[in-house]
């Protein structure tokens, strides 16, 4: 018999979503809330304003770079324990209520939320912690936390993160990120020995690692065969350059890789140039036999949710359902939960 949940999308199923920032994936109305009750002072007048002051348009988005900069005012809004609690517990709960989406893993830089240091970087932490504890117990989801070290900031910063992803690693922090336009991998270039060590590090203490990388069409495939030397992800976040290289699909597959794709927002920072290059992309990765999986990326930020991406993946004849299917499989199969 089929339930009323498992029509929330157009596969009937239970889904998995394991990309998703925390920066943009909470309501405008959230958002608001959240920014007058900490007495931020907007730069907007009203409401309306600040709906699209958060959100894509896209005819404004050239680049990845653009893309990015809505992230400023999301993150400080954000920056408090109260905050972060309640834009953790409404974004996985949103996604549940959307898209019957059973099993997530949400990630963001927590250093990105303390203030620069006013706030005390542990209570962050546990406010997120708890804001997965009462969606577990209202919703009956399965969460966890993915901690996200930035490109831009220096290695001892990143350590930090990394560090506390390990200590938090038992409660509900389950891997580590690379995240930040890659225009600003200059530290990484240069202390590649150094993250090398601390990736070690972060997999021994049991936590999966992923990366963003090969997410714009000015990287090129070489930079995620350089990112899987230092990071050995089990997972990257993109990679679409990926497609355009047999060599680097070949390291993927041999190293049974699983990409992270992001339809709506590949399409909107011309990760890809349309439609139509979305589809070969994916046809590249299906006949290389690199495992894939369909995520959201930034649902409010983008105007999307999982229901939205499988539907536009079908309508365009751009993935079948049983490769949808195959997708949500490898979802299970490669989350760190």
């Amino acid at each position: 018999m089929t339930t009323l949940a498992a029509t929330r999308n157009a596969l009937g199923i239970e889904l998995t979503d394991l990309h998703i920032h925390l920066g943009g994936a909470v309501a405008p109305h959230t958002l608001w809330s959240l920014a007058h009750q900490q007495g931020f002072k907007l730069p907007v007048s009203g409401y309306w304003e600040f709906v699209e002051f958060i959100t894509i348009d896209p005819s404004k988005i050239h680049s990845l770079d653009d893309y990015l900069n809505y992230f400023h005012w999301t993150e400080k809004i954000q920056s408090s324990p109260e905050a972060v609690e309640r834009s953790v517990y409404e974004i996985i709960s949103k996604e549940f209520r959307s898209s019957n989406v059973t099993q997530l893993e949400l990630r963001f830089n927590p250093m990105k939320r303390n203030r620069g240091g006013e706030q005390d970087l542990d209570h962050i932490i546990h406010a997120a912690l708890r804001g997965l504890d009462r969606v577990a117990l209202d919703y009956k989801t399965k969460s966890g936390l993915i901690f996200c070290l930035a490109r831009e900031f220096p290695f001892d910063l990143n350590r930090i993160i990394a560090e506390k992803a390990m200590l938090y690693r038992h409660r509900g922090v389950v891997g580590l990120d690379v995240a930040g336009s890659e225009s600003q991998a200059g530290d990484f270039k240069h202390n590649s020995g150094k993250y090398a060590d601390l990736f070690r590090e972060v997999r021994e203490a049991g936590l999966g690692i992923t990366v963003h990388v090969g997410e714009t069409p000015d990287s090129p495939a070489s930079d995620v065969i350089e990112m899987v030397e230092i990071a050995r992800p089990h997972r990257i976040g993109h990679g679409i350059q990926a497609a355009f290289s047999e060599e680097t699909m070949a390291l993927l597959r041999q190293n049974n890789i699983c990409l992270e794709i992001c339809p709506t927002s590949n399409l909107q920072t011309h990760a890809v140039s349309g439609l139509e290059q979305l589809a070969i992309v994916l046809r590249n990765f299906i006949d290389a036999r690199v495992p894939f999986t369909i995520n959201t990326d930034n649902p409010y930020l983008s105007h999307t949710n999982l229901r939205y991406e499988i539907d536009l993946l079908l309508s365009n004849n751009i993935l079948s359902r049983e490769e949808l299917l195959a997708c949500y499989e490898n979802a299970s199969r490669f989350s760190f939960l």
